[in-house]
C-alpha cells in the first residue's frame, strides 16, 4: 500500500511538472519597425514621439484581436498591414527607394502549426506585400513568388494594386529618408495566440538605394522569418546578407529546440556572438511556445514593442522601446 501511494505521488508530481511546462501565457506578441543607429530619433523626443505612438497603435490592434481569440496569422496580417500603411517605417507606404528610383518590396509569413509559408520579393505595385505573401501560402502551391509574376498573381487574387509612386511620401520624404539611411528598415510581428499556435511575418522596402534586384532576408523563410509550434516564431531586421548566411530565424528555433536554450539565450547568442555591429548589424523579435519574448539588437536602437497576458492575470502588460529605455504603457 505504501509503495502504491508512493507511485501515485510520483505520478501526480510528474503531472504537476507537465503543467508547469504548459503554455504559461494566454497570448503574447512582439513587433519591430527596423534597427540601426537612429541618432536623430534617440536624441530628439519630439521626433521619437510618433514612433512610440505608432508602435503602441500596432500593439493595440494586435491585442484586441488576440483577446477576442483571433488566430495568430490573422493578428500578424493585421499588424503588419498597419505598419506597411504607416509612412514612418520602411515597408509598404514608407518604403525606401532603390538605386534606379523605384520602390521594391518584400514580405513573408509562416505558420508554426503546420510550417506553411508564403513570400513575395521585388514587388512594385502591391499595396500590402504581407497580404500577397499570405495569398501565396493559401492560394498557390509555392512558397515564394517574385517580381512581375508575383504582381500578376496578386492581381489575380484581387489584392489592391497601386502605381509605384504610391509608396513615395513627399510630405515626410526629407526627414524619413534621413532616418531610413541610419537604419535597416523592416517591420515584423510574431504571435502566440490563445490556441497555442505561433506565427511570424516580416515586410520591408529593402536596403536604401539597393541595386540589381537585390533581395534581403525579409522574404527568405529561415533567414528573416520562421515559426514552429515546437519552438518559436521569429522576425528579423538588419543587414540581410548576414542574416541569410546565418539562417538567423531558423537558427534561433534550432538552438531552442535542440540545445534546450531559452528563447532569450538563443536570441542573445545569435545577435551578439554569431552576428555583430560590423557583420550583421540589426536585431530580431521572437516569442516561444510558452509566450516568452526576446527582442535583442546589436545596433544603437530598434523600434520594438510587446504585449502579453499571463493566464492568471486579468490585465496585459504592454511596452514599447527604441533605445535601451523601455516605456511601460498604461492599460
Amino acid at each position: 500500500m505504501c509503495m502504491r501511494t508512493f507511485l501515485i505521488s510520483i505520478g501526480l508530481w510528474f503531472c504537476v511538472l507537465s503543467l508547469c511546462h504548459a503554455q504559461k501565457r494566454e497570448y503574447a506578441m512582439a513587433i519591430h519597425g527596423g534597427a540601426g543607429t537612429m541618432d536623430a530619433v534617440l536624441n530628439d523626443q519630439e521626433l521619437a514621439a510618433p514612433y512610440y505612438a505608432s508602435l503602441d497603435s500596432a500593439l493595440r490592434i494586435g491585442e484586441q484581436l488576440l483577446a477576442a481569440g483571433a488566430m495568430a496569422e490573422e493578428v500578424v496580417i493585421a499588424v503588419v498591414r498597419y505598419l506597411e500603411d504607416n509612412p514612418l517605417f520602411n515597408a509598404g507606404k514608407g518604403a525606401t527607394v532603390s538605386f534606379e528610383g523605384f520602390f521594391e518590396l518584400d514580405a513573408s509569413i509562416m505558420l508554426g502549426k503546420d510550417l506553411r509559408a508564403g513570400a513575395v520579393a521585388g514587388v512594385k505595385t502591391v499595396r500590402n506585400p504581407i497580404t500577397a505573401a499570405y495569398a501565396v501560402m493559401n492560394q498557390s502551391p509555392h512558397v515564394m513568388l517574385s517580381g512581375e509574376g508575383a504582381e500578376r498573381f496578386a492581381a489575380e487574387q484581387g489584392l489592391e494594386i497601386v502605381e509605384n509612386d504610391y509608396f513615395a511620401t513627399p510630405r515626410t520624404l526629407r526627414i524619413i529618408e534621413q532616418l531610413k539611411a541610419e537604419k535597416n528598415g523592416t517591420v515584423g510581428c510574431v504571435v502566440l495566440d490563445k490556441q497555442g499556435n505561433l506565427a511570424a511575418g516580416t515586410s520591408t522596402g529593402g536596403m536604401l538605394r539597393k541595386r540589381w534586384g537585390r533581395i534581403g532576408d525579409a522574404p527568405i523563410i529561415g533567414a528573416g522569418t520562421y515559426a514552429d509550434n515546437n519552438s518559436c516564431a521569429v522576425s528579423c531586421t538588419g543587414h540581410g546578407e548576414y542574416f541569410i548566411r546565418h539562417a538567423v530565424a531558423f537558427n534561433l528555433c534550432a538552438r531552442y529546440k535542440f540545445l534546450g536554450e531559452t528563447v532569450l539565450q538563443a536570441a542573445e547568442y545569435i545577435i551578439h556572438r554569431e552576428l555583430n555591429t560590423d557583420a550583421g548589424n540589426g536585431g530580431l523579435i521572437a516569442v516561444d511556445k510558452n509566450g516568452q519574448i526576446a527582442m535583442p539588437f546589436n545596433s544603437a536602437g530598434m523600434f520594438r514593442g510587446s504585449v502579453y497576458k499571463e493566464t492568471v492575470s486579468p490585465v496585459s502588460v504592454r511596452s514599447v522601446a527604441i533605445g535601451s529605455e523601455i516605456k511601460m504603457l498604461p492599460q
